[in-house]
């Protein structure tokens, strides 16, 4: 298993389509085996994606992502951890350790769009209120 987090300054890029930087980690029964950074400066939406899908990227885990990057890299077969934030080592360590929905890791001001597993919806299929994901 392949996971990619786009890097700045040692920590999770607050937005992912602006992002430079991808730091890729190769995982083998829950151990890291090799990682890499990349550069990833492409400006072209639909080039992020094709960049991810030729690393063989099979877990995206960003903070901010806008919709239509979301749509493309979704249908590409990726899984998408979105609205994640802090030190890159620390949420390495969390995806490794499956911890890595503590609350410390959610970007601010992102928890409603979690949502207890509900994905931004209010537990009658509706969407809450400034939630940006279905």
């Amino acid at each position: 298993m392949k996971i990619a987090i786009p890097t700045w300054n040692g920590r999770v890029s607050p937005v992912f389509d602006t992002a430079s930087r991808l730091l890729v980690v190769e995982i083998k029964e829950e151990i890291e085996v090799f990682r890499f950074e990349t550069d990833i400066s492409e400006h072209f939406l639909p080039s992020k994606t094709m960049r991810l899908t030729g690393l063989g990227i099979d877990t995206l885990i960003c903070g901010a992502i806008s919709r239509p990057l979301v749509y493309m890299i979704t249908t590409a077969g990726i899984k998408l951890i979105p609205w994640i934030s802090g030190q890159v080592e620390e949420v390495v360590q969390a995806f490794l350790t499956n911890t890595l929905f503590d609350p410390q890791f959610i970007m601010p001001g992102c928890a409603g769009a979690w949502g207890k597993g509900t994905g931004g919806k209010d537990g009658k299929g509706r969407r809450r209120r400034g939630t940006r994901f279905p």
